[in-house]
């Protein structure tokens, strides 16, 4: 319990930062893409200032969701409030969408009206600043989202990894523009990096509805919980396994079938070396064990037990069953 009150500290710290780390990313493009923008008139540098004031706008309220998934739980949410990130993603979602929609409703004016592009040099240096910081967030983020598993911040990462193809998709259509009469290559590029944005706003909603719908571990977690939980020697068999995610919290139940001969004393120093070795595979998981003794067939519909064997006169009393 020592070590995970020293590891703690560290993810929340993590999680701020990186929070911090993208609001003033996103603040900085804003302004240079801003400059850039009325240097050149792009409608692709225009999709990509866009983008970065709604990247600035969920970063914000990924700052909020953070701080508020971090609380602990309390006496109205006993499992925390974890949550908050995942509905953050569903925020985030939306903002990206609606951008991808304003956009491409701007590219196919400007395919219908075309309009020359001017200093496209200066625009290719602003997109080059972008992309270095863009990766230099993204590489940050996803160091905090191994440490800590944040639901919040790996969408963020998610959206910030694809802004930097959507820069690199406006150097080259800028590149296009300045060499030849190609005026069409910038708003057809917008449409294509709102078609990505698109893409991007879909994968995060999809991410977020899977924490918000208590969506089960990946099958090889849950295939190591198992393995870890049959591998005591005194364990007959594992079930009824139930897992889920609530931000950066992590909940694991199962029921543990053991001889019916042990003391209760017994079989709850099992379960209790068994969470242990849980708990090291799943460092800051909540576990909780159910000691099933063997001989008895578990009624999934009724959620009640049922005697296995009906000659047994150890089995349980009908009252009971």
């Amino acid at each position: 319990m020592a070590g995970e009150a020293k590891q703690g500290p560290s993810k929340e710290r993590l999680m701020r930062l990186a929070t911090y780390a993208a609001v003033t990313t996103a603040c900085t493009l804003i302004l240079v893409k801003m400059v850039a923008w009325s240097l050149t008139g792009s409608l692709s540098l225009l999709s990509t200032l866009v983008d970065s004031v709604l990247d600035a706008a969920a970063s914000l309220l990924n700052v909020f969701a953070v701080r508020v998934a971090l609380e602990p739980a309390d006496h109205d949410h006993r499992f925390g409030h974890g949550k908050a990130e995942p509905l953050a993603g569903l925020a985030q979602a939306a903002f990206i969408g609606g951008s991808a929609l304003f956009l491409t409703g701007e590219a196919v004016s400007r395919l219908l009206h075309p309009e020359p592009v001017e200093h496209s040099g200066v625009g290719i240096g602003i997109m080059v600043l972008s992309i270095i910081l863009s990766l230099a967030l993204v590489t940050f983020q996803r160091f905090v989202v191994r440490r800590t598993g944040s639901v919040a911040i790996q969408a963020e990462s998610l959206n910030y990894a694809g802004d930097v193809l959507v820069n690199v998709g406006v150097i080259v259509s800028l590149v296009l523009v300045s060499r030849g009469d190609m005026n069409w290559a910038d708003p057809a590029f917008t449409i294509v990096i709102a078609g990505y944005l698109l893409f991007n706003a879909w994968r995060v909603l999809r991410h977020s509805l899977n924490y918000l719908m208590d969506r089960e571990f990946d099958e090889s977690d849950r295939l190591r919980i198992l393995d870890i939980a049959r591998s005591h020697d005194q364990v007959m068999n594992a079930h009824e396994l139930r897992t889920r995610s609530s931000g950066p919290h992590r909940f694991i139940q199962l029921h543990l079938e053991m001889d019916r001969d042990l003391t209760l004393w017994a079989a709850h120093v099992i379960a209790e070396q068994v969470e242990t070795r849980i708990h090291e595979a799943f460092p800051g998981a909540d576990i909780l064990i159910h000691q099933d003794p063997s001989g008895l067939a578990e009624d999934h519909e009724q959620g009640s037990y049922i005697d296995g064997s009906a000659d047994d006169p150890q089995g349980v009393p009908k009252e009971m069953a």
